[in-house]
């Protein structure tokens, strides 16, 4: 853990409290109305040393930290992408300041592209696994042995369990499969979809995967949810785009925000 980080930390809890923080969020596009529920305080990135500037449009660059539904959140309402500096750890001063601040558990959402018929758009997917596509990592470059970090149960099975029973007590579908991240900015192409198939793949995207590899890293339990926003490129007629990614997430968004909220009761 970095000095930054435990300073960082301090200021965040003077201006939102001492009490520790139970879980991190990461949200995805269509998910920013969550981070408005939080009975809590606002702390723009800009206002925090090594939080990036989230440069994508449908994301916000604050971390709220406060109470929903009973538990003690810390909220990044938006979240830093490697396509845009090249940076695969560029979520991790984040990271190591939610882990400064007392939380255990981190739950991530991203908006992917699904390859399945059977998960179509405005559907949820729950990760079970992941395929690091990108060829980069955002340990590289970390001196310690403490790099070499073990993934094997890198979505953790109690939270998964948990998010599972959520679900079912909102009468919401939510399959399991398996995150393949691609670095971006562009989407993929049809022979990249058919080859990452092939490999096992149920869902494609450009974020998530680094920041649950910082989080095992740092020793938070982890576990991550895809709001459908489309078919991957030649499995569907429509044409891929951020403006369609924009417009589809808030479909399952509104359904992992349930979710979400029944999850933090239990």
């Amino acid at each position: 853990m970095s000095r930054n980080a435990e300073t960082l930390a301090d200021l965040i809890r003077a201006r939102a409290g001492a009490e520790p923080v139970a879980l991190g969020l990461i949200l995805g596009s269509g998910l920013g109305p969550l981070a408005e529920a939080v009975d809590g305080v606002a702390i723009p990135y800009a206002e925090l040393e090594g939080f990036p500037h989230a440069g994508v449009s449908g994301h916000s660059a604050k971390l709220v930290v406060g109470d929903l539904e009973g538990t003690r959140v810390a909220i990044f309402a938006g979240r830093a992408h490697y396509y845009e500096s090249g940076r695969a750890d560029a979520m991790r001063r984040p990271l190591e300041v939610l882990r400064a601040l007392g939380a255990e558990r981190l739950i991530a959402t991203n908006a992917a592209g699904s390859l399945r018929p059977d998960i179509p758009p405005g559907g949820l997917m729950l990760l079970s696994d992941h395929i690091n596509f990108s060829g980069t990592n955002p340990l590289i470059g970390e001196p310690s042995d403490a790099r070499f970090v073990p993934l094997t149960d890198a979505h953790d099975a109690e939270m998964r369990a948990g998010l599972q029973a959520a679900a079912r007590a909102e009468g919401i579908a939510l399959p399991e499969g398996v995150y393949a991240w691609f670095s971006g900015p562009s989407f993929e192409t049809p022979a990249e979809i058919r080859a990452i198939r092939t490999l096992g793949a149920d869902a494609v995207g450009m974020s998530t995967v680094p920041e649950v590899i910082l989080a095992r890293f740092l020793g938070l339990r982890v576990a991550a949810i895809s709001t459908i926003t489309n078919m991957g490129a030649g499995l569907a007629d429509e044409e891929i785009s951020h403006a369609q990614t924009k417009a589809v997430a808030p479909q399952g968004a509104e359904k992992l925000e349930r979710i979400l909220r029944r999850y933090l009761l239990s």
